[in-house]
């Protein structure tokens, strides 16, 4: 069957079973049971309680469950305390980002207009928007919101505002006329759809679709039924806690065996010893502080204008490899602009016309006085393309406000589609003029004279070829053209549509929506950084091109393809030729997730900005959604991971360049978690290989995690980015945080953190197990305070400068006091089971603390000359 664009209006009256009279009552009742309520359904979503309890699926969180029951049993209640508290403030985080991040919906139903006037029974009424039918026939009027999917039957100069759906500004005429063949959404000038706004005239719909079978009811189905994915770092720290996870209780089942097997050991101290095995190997805080340095990310990044909505998108920033753009107002200025002009057989920029010349005098007459847009109180008001004409007026010093003040307009025939004229009537030096704009071939086709600067003279056939090959060749640039015309004014009668013809053409006026000047250095910057930018726009497919062109993103030998040659193809063809194709043109919401799925089968994080409606399922469903926050929509908002306060393709750069940063301090973070608890693990395996009794009381480990472990990894996560950021491919999301050359590292710097441990143990425990307890406490806690300067940076600290990071030196200082207080308040030292240290000891510990980073920094300076 024919769609209805493709249909005559009685076709389409005939299809839905209605007349211009409208549905009786009874009738749209009927209907009402049939279809449903006109508006958008939500899918299932989880309660806060569901959301909580999710939080606890972890197999890390359920061993520290476990751990924590163990130490409930055996009496140790500050352990369970501690546990059970960290576990309640990660969940509690958790929910917390999940309930803001649906909110999409709710924003598509506030589209919807609280009322609509429909004819039913022959007479015209006002109802709740709610209660529309298909079928129904509505009356549409300037500032009404469409309240549902809809034939235009008639017209009255009808504009509508569909920049919700298409992403394109620019007001749209609407006429009642067929359509031959299959159109994009965005040409379907004889239908309409819910959600847009009308602008200018009124006009007489047959509805055709309510609800969720309206465009923007499909938007929402396809929100729905997009999941969200996890991001790389996501994913990393999933795959690493599963595996971390497998080898603690292992390794927990081998020194519970042993504690068993070697005797002189019960059940229960057995397993308080493999709790202290299990309390040192989890980092507890891993969790937080992914979470706060992923936070300061947002914070800086709300000073370069993004903000990020959701923690994750920081770190997924970093490793983004393609970012799918909108052009208008991100790649561009999202303001038309007048470019060159044709005039007296010459192509000229537009800042060379002047008064002083007769035949520019004329131009620009007709430009400013065949115009109904203005500017008041610093308000543009009007169509853009319009209000560009006083623009350029206004940029050649032309006062075009006192022309319209000394020249009245005495008559004027609208511009409407089917014409694509504006003709207006005038009085200028004496001589009531006709003046007229419009579409070049149209206006070329009614002129017969032409303005020279020799005088006005019969246009010829070479005439014509100039001017239509100087159409074409502004065409083909991208810009958009209007010609002007004038003749004698009909003496003592009103104006009518015959007038226009027998013009004398005066020129071609271009404008264009230029690029942003940062855009091209953006692009740059973005093939440098190894990221592939591509252009989506609803715009035409040879404007899109000529400003890809221009800025950098379509090169030799790239492809541009529109939304009905990408419907035309299959998943293999697109899946083959993805990354040959840098611009989309007048493409719809499903070809956007196309367009997306089919990078992210290649194994590309792909990012996707957008302002409209219809970027919203692309904007959910690509890795990071990007949505504009001057021009965007609150739904496009919602969609989105990050939005940009400035709309420009240049602060996405910046993003991504502090998402690397993010993410490669909290790898930094992670690398000093893990090894400090790798010397945890190390100890303690050592204690029960040899024998010995437990070196650490699961408090000091929980201590030591929580607090003077968390203070450094936070000032390790504000590390200052380094310069070559943004000279690294984009990071295999593919690839864990575990590679081999991180758990080398992870290894030896908990080795060495070990060893200094246990000696100290081994000569504190020459006087009491107690003593050798607190040294061992001691010095793991002060190595791990010194091994913070160590993770902050694959560099030495002789070319970082210590103070560079003044965060990490107050976090060592704060550590430092956390763990005195411990060792020297008398109602502390019980609860953390302190023993009394001599001057002599704690010299000792000092000194074995420092020798790990000592060591590292050593090595790390060593590498540095042989890599110079």
């Amino acid at each position: 069957m024919k769609e209805y664009y493709q249909q005559t209006v009685s076709e389409v009256l005939e299809r839905v079973g209605q007349t211009q009279a409208g549905w009786s009552s009874a009738q749209a009742s009927e209907l009402l049971e049939k279809h449903g309520l006109n508006a958008l359904r939500e899918g299932k979503r989880k309660t806060v309680l569901q959301m909580f309890a999710e939080q606890f699926r972890d197999l890390m969180v359920i061993i520290l469950i476990i751990a924590a029951v163990i130490s409930m049993i055996s009496g140790n209640a500050e352990s369970t305390l501690v546990i059970f508290a960290v576990l309640i403030i990660n969940a509690v985080l958790g929910t917390v980002q999940n309930k803001k991040a649906e909110k999409s919906l709710d924003s598509l139903k506030s589209l919807a207009s609280p009322s609509a006037k429909v004819i039913r029974g022959g007479v015209t009424q006002e109802i709740d928007s709610t209660q529309v039918v298909p079928g129904d026939i509505v009356v549409l009027e300037a500032g009404d919101m469409v309240v549902a999917d809809g034939r235009v039957i008639d017209s009255f100069s009808l504009q509508v505002n569909e920049s919700s759906l298409t992403g394109e500004s620019t007001n749209v005429d609407k006429s009642s006329g067929v359509i031959d063949g299959q159109v994009p959404l965005g040409d379907r000038v004889n239908m309409v759809y819910s959600g847009s706004l009308v602008t200018y005239g009124r006009a007489v719909i047959a509805v055709t679709a309510t609800g969720m079978d309206t465009e923007i009811g499909r938007i929402a189905s396809m929100m729905n039924a997009t999941k969200e994915k996890k991001t790389p770092l996501q994913r990393s720290l999933d795959q690493f806690s599963s595996r971390l996870a497998v080898v603690i209780m292992v390794i927990c089942a081998i020194v519970f065996l042993l504690g068993l097997f070697r005797g002189g050991l019960s059940i229960l101290d057995s397993l308080l010893f493999a709790v202290a095995l299990a309390v040192a190997a989890i980092p507890e805080a891993l969790s937080s502080i992914v979470t706060i340095v992923q936070a300061m990310g947002t914070q800086k990044m709300v000073r370069e204008h993004a903000i990020i909505k959701e923690l994750k998108a920081v770190e997924s920033l970093g490793s983004v490899s393609v970012i799918c753009s909108d052009k208008t107002g991100t790649l561009t200025q999202n303001k038309m602009t007048v470019q060159d002009v044709y005039i007296d057989e010459h192509v000229i920029p537009s800042s060379r016309l002047t008064l002083d010349d007769p035949i520019h005098r004329m131009l620009l007459y007709n430009a400013i006085l065949t115009n109904d847009s203005s500017l008041r109180d610093g308000q543009t008001i009007g169509d853009p393309t319009e209000f560009c004409l006083l623009e350029m007026a206004e940029n050649i010093n032309v006062p075009h406000q006192d022309i319209r003040a000394q020249m009245s307009r005495l008559e004027e025939i609208p511009f409407d589609s089917d014409r694509k004229l504006m003709t207006t009537r005038y009085e200028i030096d004496g001589e009531e003029l006709l003046l007229t704009k419009g579409a070049p071939d149209v206006l070329l086709n009614r002129s017969g004279r032409l303005l020279t600067s020799d005088g006005i003279r019969s246009i010829t056939d070479a005439d014509r070829e100039r001017i239509v090959q100087a159409n074409m060749q502004f065409s083909q640039d991208g810009l958009r053209v209007l010609a002007f015309a004038y003749k004698d004014a009909p003496a003592d009668r009103e104006i009518g549509l015959e007038d226009e013809h027998d013009y004398t053409f005066i020129g071609l006026i271009s404008m264009m929506d230029p690029p942003r000047e940062e855009s091209m250095e953006a692009v740059a910057e973005a093939k440098r950084a190894g990221i592939r930018p591509v252009m989506i726009t609803g715009d035409h497919k040879i404007t899109a091109t000529a400003i890809a062109k221009k800025i950098g993103i379509f090169e030799e030998g790239d492809l541009a393809v529109t939304g009905l040659e990408l419907d035309a193809m299959s998943e293999d063809e697109l899946n083959e030729k993805v990354e040959k194709i840098s611009v989309y043109a007048r493409v719809s919401p499903e070809n956007k997730i196309r367009i997306v799925d089919a990078w992210q089968n290649k194994g590309h994080i792909t990012a996707m900005t957008g302002d409209g409606v219809n970027d919203a399922p692309a904007l959910k469903k690509a890795d990071i959604g990007v949505a504009m926050g001057i021009t965007g929509t609150e739904v496009s908002k919602d969609a989105a991971a990050m939005i940009l306060t400035d709309d420009n393709f240049a602060t996405i750069i910046k993003a991504v360049a502090n998402g690397r940063n993010v993410f490669r301090n909290i790898k930094n973070s992670i690398e000093f978690l893990l090894s400090g608890n790798m010397a945890g693990i190390f100890a303690v395996l050592y204690a029960s290989l040899a024998a010995l009794p437990v070196p650490f009381a699961a408090v000091h480990l929980l201590f030591i995690n929580l607090l003077t472990d968390s203070l450094p990894a936070l000032a390790i996560g504000m590390e200052n980015p380094e310069k070559d950021l943004l000279n690294e491919k984009p990071r295999d999301p593919n690839q864990g945080i575990m590679t081999k050359d991180f758990l080398h590292r992870i290894f030896f710097q908990g080795a060495l953190i070990a060893i200094v441990t246990m000696t100290a143990f081994h000569l504190g425990m020459q006087v009491s197990h107690m003593t050798g307890m607190t040294m061992a406490f001691s010095t793991l806690t002060i190595a791990r305070l010194f091994h913070g300067f160590n993770c902050r940076s694959r560099h030495s600290i002789f070319r970082l400068g210590l103070t560079s990071n003044k965060y990490t030196i107050g976090a060592f200082f704060l550590g430092l006091l956390l763990l005195n207080l411990v060792l020297f308040v008398p109602f502390l030292r019980p609860l953390f089971m302190i023993a009394d240290l001599t001057a002599c000891q704690y010299g000792m510990i000092y000194a074995l603390a420092f020798l790990p980073t000592a060591v590292i920094q050593a090595v790390k300076v060593v590498q540095e000359h042989r890599k110079q």
